[in-house]
């Protein structure tokens, strides 16, 4: 990967809110809003289409530090959209600002940070910490 392409790369997630995506639904409170972790699975897939087209084969990224702030609710129906721009890379490191739109109306803003990886290294070491774990 050039990284210094990476900097300034744009990506877009866009979502129509299900009963599936809701608190509620996720057992995570009893208001049938959109889950946080539903809005942070929207904005990472922001940041991963950012990259995408930057990943030389064998490379992809992870997600490795997250700052949010939820902004407002949404419920069933709505649609909301996520735009992730990368302002910084650092080693292999890229830090993205994400916000996410439902209208004209800010529903939450992000400082997501993702690293880059040897997409079969990565897992060989998951893989092997798997395995020594299951032996203890």
């Amino acid at each position: 990967m050039n990284l210094d392409e990476a900097r300034g790369a744009i990506g877009m997630a866009s979502l129509v809110v299900r009963p599936a995506d809701t608190s509620v639904a996720q057992a995570l409170n009893d208001l049938p809003v959109l889950a946080t972790t539903t809005l942070l699975n929207l904005m990472e897939g922001a940041c991963s289409a950012a990259l995408a087209e930057h990943f030389s084969p064998g490379e992809t990224s992870f997600t490795v530090d997250i700052s949010m702030t939820p902004s407002a609710a949404v419920g069933v129906n709505a649609e909301i959209r996520a735009h992730a721009t990368c302002v910084e890379v650092d080693g292999s490191i890229f830090h993205f600002n994400v916000e996410v739109h439902h209208g004209t109306r800010l529903i939450c803003s992000a400082r997501i940070n993702r690293k880059l990886v040897d997409r079969v290294s990565y897992m060989a070491r998951i893989a092997a910490e798997s395995m020594m774990n299951e032996a203890s």
